[in-house]
């Protein structure tokens, strides 16, 4: 095929589009099911009318080829292993009894049944329910879900092409199941279940599917001589079958590298690659190995994982590069738009002019709609839709919003003494034990208590203007009252206030910093039904005024047990927000370092002794090449120093991780040289103390023993088991006793039994220490 004909055949798709709907309705009727309002019944119709209007939105905005597949009622990854019949064995009865219960219960777990381990999407904020196998495992093929679809789409009337997790990533992604050796890989398993694909894929073709995508994002990644051989043979063997529809593989997040050719002479039909972001260098790869002489290219041009527009005509002149290289191009998103809100038309109260350098999902597939208008017949067709993106961009990049002179001189004057303590972590350690007086394995919490309906319906009152307030702040006063006195009773030793006045950990900050946009419909799936409203970084940050002082220290007049201020991290406030890509992310992170330092500053002189700066999200932005991590860890430990290194030496600085892989960034938590580290670590089984002992970890830390993404309650003797285990890796006099981390999510009665029943942990394993 010729360039000329390769862009006649241009078309628009997309490899994925957010589930919730409009008003996170699915939300409302998984709840719903979960507590007993909403059948089982009522709930499937919800989803199915929820993915038809997907569906429609998508063809009818110009899409030729819709994803199905895509949707779930959890996670992607968990449907995988459904459809694998990969289902742990102490969940295969609750699966036999009920496919829908079960499913719910791998994920979220029972009072009696450990869920499957939750962490991070490659470098998202979106969790994925982590797979178990073993040398044992057996996989079956259970289309079901895959082909019900499938089929629902064609009888709409649509063209669509069902999206899969590829065999591989599903394989990377996977870990030992538990009593499995901690070396076995699973990867060994693909001759396995490289024909329980060829059954998924067989009945998909003979439900009609004409492509299918699989997914193999972990491809992106450093892989070895190994796992490189192990792709190629999975699409040699799938590809060669004569029964499958055409296949696309699907990269996205950075560039394929050494797998590339591997892909190119793969025998599969097409490959879906990303050209933002790093992602970029795929095209110079392309072009370096000839291209993919007879196969379709579908072009990741518009970026899934951000907000701002894209520039039309630079990926205009993207697309025209790759014209010649394939025998097909069509145009779509570079990822799943799970990533990013609805529609930014919803959003009402941010300033019109501003509101038109955002493209959330609604406004993104439109671009790719119209970029493959132009690459199919020409410039001429969107020369409006052109003309109207220069002058945003143009907009946005003249805006006296985006650039704040007395900011960026404060950063440039930034120096190395500043993002250094004043004394090293062995002195520190000795004054703040002398001065906060805790026991041995003391306990705490990560920071928020649950946000309960009578918190949220105060905060929409407030917004709506029928309370004022006087009358909001008296009902934040009894509820950090309340939780400081449960905490005192139950005997935590150090406490928090509870986060009542908190939407958000991020949101609560940007709100009340300079530079950032906040949106009231921008919501994102960071897990399950768990959903969050990333802030916007349009321009320079700086702090007004105190934003957390005034709770802090309300709460610190209650008791006289140390409580913790609580802040969210340079690093989270940039990963957990949509970021500006108009300037380098080490420079963003330094000013919001530097608000930050502000307020640590002024929780110390209001008296605060323990100070928490929380950075889940450190791990989940390593980048997913080894060679550009380095730089990414310079500059996001160097914003943790400057955000904490000015207080007093008897000032004990914490921080928090959760829900990551940490083994690999371990020299980065050191690093940081916080005093006190707590991380995930239940479902783990404690894995972290262990890789903390192995790098020889000098400092205190507090693996977590309670997993609050799970309505179970930990028994006391649950708890002090994971508690000894701790103590196998960390000696008592450096291991905290904590939850994985915070309580919002959770409500009040399983938060009780469950903090009681940690505190009691604790006060059994110190009696066993003192009487050994």
């Amino acid at each position: 095929m010729t360039a000329k004909s390769a862009a006649a055949a241009a078309r628009a798709t997309v490899y994925g589009y957010p589930r919730q709907g409009p008003n996170r309705e699915l939300k409302k009727a998984i709840e719903g099911y979960w507590k007993g309002r909403v059948t089982a019944d009522a709930l499937h119709r919800t989803a199915a009318e929820l993915r038809r209007a997907n569906w429609r939105e998508l063809a009818d905005a110009g899409v030729h080829e819709v994803p199905t597949g895509d949707f779930s009622y959890y996670d992607h990854v968990l449907d995988t292993t459904v459809m694998l019949g990969a289902v742990p064995a102490r969940h295969r009865a609750a699966v036999e009894a009920d496919a829908l219960d079960g499913y719910f219960a791998m994920a979220r777990g029972t009072q009696d049944v450990a869920p499957l381990e939750m962490t991070k999407w490659f470098d998202t904020n979106y969790h994925y329910l982590v797979p178990e196998l073993g040398p044992d495992t057996v996989f079956t093929a259970d289309s079901a879900k895959q082909v019900g679809e499938l089929t629902e789409a064609l009888a709409l009337g649509l063209t669509p092409r069902p999206v899969l997790v590829g065999p591989v990533t599903y394989l990377l992604l996977a870990k030992p199941a538990p009593g499995v050796a901690a070396d076995f890989e699973p990867l060994t398993l693909l001759d396995r279940l490289l024909p329980v694909y060829a059954d998924v894929l067989a009945d998909l073709r003979a439900a009609g599917a004409e492509w299918v995508q699989l997914d193999e994002p972990a491809l992106v990644q450093d892989r070895t001589p190994a796992e490189l051989n192990a792709a190629a043979r999975a699409y040699r063997d799938l590809g060669a079958r004569t029964d499958r529809p055409k296949l696309l593989i699907a990269s996205y997040f950075d560039r394929l590298g050494e797998a590339l050719p591997v892909l190119a002479k793969a025998p599969v039909d097409g490959l879906a690659l990303d050209f933002t972001g790093p992602a970029v260098a795929n095209l110079d790869d392309l072009a370096a190995i000839g291209g993919l002489s007879g196969k379709r290219l579908v072009a990741g041009i518009v970026d899934g994982r951000n907000v701002w527009i894209n520039d039309l005509g630079r990926s205009l002149s993207t697309l025209a590069t790759l014209l010649g290289l394939a025998d097909r191009v069509d145009v779509a998103a570079s990822c799943s738009l799970l990533h990013v809100p609805l529609d930014a038309g919803a959003e009402r109260d941010i300033e019109p002019q501003i509101a038109r350098w955002l493209a959330f999902a609604r406004q993104k597939t439109a671009e790719i709609v119209t970029l493959a208008r132009g690459l199919a017949h020409g410039t001429d067709t969107i020369a409006a839709q052109l003309a109207a993106n220069r002058a945003d961009l143009a907009s946005r990049a003249g805006s006296p919003i985006t650039r704040a002179p007395a900011v960026r001189a404060r950063s440039a004057a930034v120096t190395d003494a500043d993002a250094r303590r004043s004394r090293p972590y062995a002195e520190r350690a000795v004054a703040q034990r002398a001065h906060l007086r805790l026991p041995v394995l003391p306990t705490t919490t990560i920071g928020s208590f649950p946000q309960t309906a009578e918190l949220r319906t105060a905060r929409a009152d407030l917004t709506a203007g029928r309370i004022d307030t006087a009358g909001y702040e008296e009902r934040i006063r009894a509820e950090i009252g309340e939780v400081i006195a449960f905490q005192e009773k139950i005997g935590l030793d150090v406490l928090v206030h509870g986060e009542p006045e908190r939407n958000d950990m991020v949101q609560y900050f940007a709100e009340q910093l300079t530079g950032y946009l906040a949106t009231q419909h921008g919501w994102v799936q960071s897990y399950g039904t768990r959903y969050v409203r990333p802030p916007i970084l349009a321009g320079d940050i700086s702090r007004p005024e105190p934003m957390t002082v005034r709770w802090t220290t309300y709460a610190q007049s209650l008791t006289a047990r140390p409580v913790k201020g609580m802040l969210t991290g340079p690093v989270t406030m940039l990963a957990w927000s949509f970021v500006r890509d108009d300037q380098p992310l080490a420079e963003t992170a330094r000013q919001v370092a530097l608000a930050l330092r502000d307020e640590v500053n002024d929780l110390e002189t209001a008296g605060t002794s323990v100070i928490q700066v929380d950075e889940p999200a450190l791990r989940e932005t390593l980048p997913l090449r080894a060679a550009d991590r380095p730089a990414y860890l310079a500059w996001a430990t160097e914003a943790f120093r400057l955000t904490t290194s000015a207080v007093r030496p008897d000032t004990q600085i914490h921080t928090h991780m959760c829900y990551a892989e940490f083994g690999d960034v371990v020299q980065a938590i050191d690093d940081l040289d916080a005093d006190v580290i707590s991380l995930e670590a239940a479902r783990s089984h404690m894995q972290v103390a262990r890789e903390l002992a192995a790098h020889g970890y000098p400092r205190e830390a507090g693996p977590g023993v309670y997993d609050i993404h799970s309505p179970r309650v930990p028994s006391v003797a649950e708890a002090a088991a994971l508690l000894r285990k701790g103590l196998e890796a960390i000696p008592a006099e450096r291991l905290w006793v904590n939850p994985d981390c915070g309580l919002k999510t959770r409500g009040w009665p399983e938060t009780r039994a469950s903090l009681e029943n940690l505190v009691a942990a604790a006060r059994t394993v110190r009696a066993e220490r003192a009487g050994s």
